[in-house]
């Protein structure tokens, strides 16, 4: 087998573990390739250095030490170069949800991995083709971009309440005016969604979820819908120049102009994540967001 190793940039907390790993994978003949940032928490040595495109498809196995965002980056690596390459992640940031492999169990994981006795979730990512107004319907994209969270429309630091104005296949849903709206997959429901008072939803189901921020009308509550429609998300006349802007997973995002169209749809391929064996999804909800509980 052969392991990438990518870690959250400067991360000191990880450089013993990763010093550790090398030995551990060594003596197990497994290949080891590290991304640039991992390779430098570690003493100079002899060691193959890939980025994180070149290792998404060039290795078995994904291994990122560092918080969910550090997931979600990779995610969309794996994603934009069409790999199908699972994920293990290990937690080393705060909440850890979706890396939620702990230090503890990085040996036992990677032995089993190894073994092939793991499982992986497979969880469903969102495309977003965004186009400009000037071309109309029948417009070039001006951008692609797919996410494991969420797809975000927020204002601008001084900007005023955003108007949006959603449809979902042919049909017209509403004008959503508010800070903000947000897209999110399943395995983004528990994230900003969730911070938003959108519902949790388990990553298994195949659905979409639109939660204002902050709506302007009280009645707009969020909507699950069917993954397998088309979500357009089109700025409305109502917005200042440039006053919104879309977000990919926190990770990328650029303005939008009057007239501007985002259709989100579920992207081709999921992602696939290596399960914990010592846990379920909910009781990752109950540990992590201490779920039902007083």
């Amino acid at each position: 087998m052969r392991i990438g190793i990518v870690t959250k940039p400067h991360l000191i907390a990880a450089r013993e573990t990763l010093a550790e790993l090398e030995v551990w994978l060594g003596e197990r003949k497994v290949e080891a390739v590290w991304a640039p940032e991992a390779a430098a928490l570690l003493a100079s040595g002899d060691r193959q250095i890939l980025t994180r495109e070149e290792i998404a498809v060039a290795v078995d196995l994904v291994l990122v030490l560092g918080g969910d965002g550090t997931l979600l980056a990779m995610a969309g690596v794996i994603a934009h170069t069409g790999s199908d390459v699972p994920i293990l992640g290990v937690n080393f940031g705060w909440l850890g949800f979706l890396t939620e492999i702990t230090h503890a169990e990085l040996y036992p994981s990677l032995d089993a991995a190894l073994a092939g006795r793991v499982e992986h979730d497979e969880r469903m990512m969102l495309r977003g083709t965004v186009r400009s107004s000037a071309g109309g319907a029948a417009a070039a994209p001006r951008d692609t971009r797919v996410a494991l969270n969420d797809i975000v429309f927020t204002r601008t630091a001084l900007s005023r309440m955003i108007d949006l104005a959603v449809t979902v296949g042919e049909q017209f849903v509403t004008s959503v005016k508010a800070d903000g709206l947000i897209i999110a997959s399943p395995t983004g429901s528990t994230a900003y969604n969730l911070a938003a008072g959108g519902p949790i939803v388990h990553p298994a189901m195949d659905a979409m979820v639109l939660t204002p921020i902050a709506p302007h009308t009280l009645t707009h509550r969020p909507i699950v819908i069917p993954a397998e429609r088309e979500i357009r998300v089109r700025a409305g006349s109502a917005n200042d120049s440039a006053e919104i802007y879309v977000t990919f997973d926190g990770q990328h995002g650029f303005p939008l102009q009057e007239g501007d169209e985002v259709s989100v749809t579920r992207a081709p391929r999921p992602i696939r994540l290596v399960r914990s064996a010592a846990r379920n999804y909910f009781e990752v909800l109950r540990r992590k967001l201490k779920w039902g509980e007083r």
